[in-house]
């Protein structure tokens, strides 16, 4: 009895700290569209499988959006490679390439950024 007990406060703080987590998803024009006009804070990160700054970035923005502080904004992914005519859209011509915006205004852009303060003051322009 006692492990299910156990079993179930594990399941609850999962669910938990997902609710306290910022979403990290795939890049749709429709969902950006949706979120961006309903003044919903959005990161932008532009990346490649091959970029050893964008491998550097993962695990510091993943932890950030971890943060219950970050639970609002979601970080939409975009393949440096494959994803050229939206990347074109939004002027960028590098990857390891974060674009913030708060709403539909862009409020700030990052390019081989690698360190956490960096890249955490970036997302929190979104908030501010």
């Amino acid at each position: 009895m006692h492990f299910v007990k156990s079993a179930v406060v594990i399941t609850l703080a999962s669910f938990m700290s997902l609710a306290m987590a910022g979403e990290i998803k795939p890049f749709s024009q429709v969902g950006f569209d949706a979120l961006t006009a309903s003044g919903k804070p959005v990161v932008l990160d532009i990346s490649a499988t091959w970029c050893p700054t964008c491998k550097a970035q993962r695990p510091i923005i993943g932890s950030l959006m971890q943060q219950p502080a970050y639970k609002d904004v979601t970080l939409m992914t975009l393949d440096f490679d494959t994803d050229k005519p939206i990347l074109k859209k939004f002027k960028v011509s590098m990857q390891s390439t974060l674009v913030a915006f708060k709403g539909v205004q862009e409020v700030g852009r990052s390019v081989g950024d690698t360190s956490p303060e960096g890249l955490e003051g970036l997302i929190k322009k979104t908030l501010n």
